[in-house]
Parts: structure tokens; C-alpha cells; sequence
């Protein structure tokens, strides 16, 4: 990984999916800007706030998708993260575990 750029796996596959009530949503069907959560699996020597192994959340509009061994994987740069849930974060009191 080189400079500021995030190496993320998706959490949920595109496609079909299912709402809290239960209702299948096709992949078809329009949906509102919405972000995604994802896991970081690398990241580059000048990324300072998020760790492999942290969930950020970011656009899925503005992304770059890449193979490797059959896995797909989103590259993007660090800013274009919107948050991060990290377990190191939780560790004072008045902490939510996100950084905003």
C-alpha cells in the first residue's frame, strides 16, 4: 500500500437484500445516498487514524474496486473515509468507540 490510501473489504455483498422488518429489496431498486461499513485490511505508511482491522464507514459511489486472489476489496485514500469503529477508541469513559 503506498502513501494515504485504505485497503477495505466489504461487509455486505451487493445485490438482494433484506430490511429490518424482513422485506427483500431487490438490487434493482433505488435507494437514497446511502454509506457502507467496511473492514480496513491495509493501509499505507502515510495513513494516521485507522488501523487494519477497524470498520469505517465511507461512499460507495466514490470507490475503486480491485481483485486480489478471487477476494474483492475497495481501494480509496484516507480522507475519503467518513468515520471509524475501533475498540482501541472505546478506551475512555465518555467514548462511543467512533471517531467522526
Amino acid at each position: 500500500m503506498l502513501h494515504d490510501r485504505v485497503l477495505v473489504r466489504t461487509d455486505i455483498p451487493e445485490g438482494e437484500r433484506r430490511s429490518t422488518g424482513g422485506i427483500v429489496i431487490p438490487a434493482t431498486a433505488a435507494v437514497g445516498r446511502r454509506l457502507a461499513w467496511a473492514e480496513v485490511v491495509a493501509v499505507g505508511q502515510s495513513v494516521r487514524t485507522v488501523e487494519p482491522g477497524d470498520r469505517v464507514l465511507y461512499d460507495p459511489e466514490d470507490r475503486a474496486e480491485v481483485e486480489v486472489r478471487g477476494i474483492a476489496y475497495v481501494l480509496m485514500r484516507e480522507r475519503d473515509l467518513h468515520a471509524v469503529a475501533a475498540e482501541r477508541l472505546e478506551g475512555s469513559e465518555d467514548s462511543t468507540g467512533l471517531y467522526l
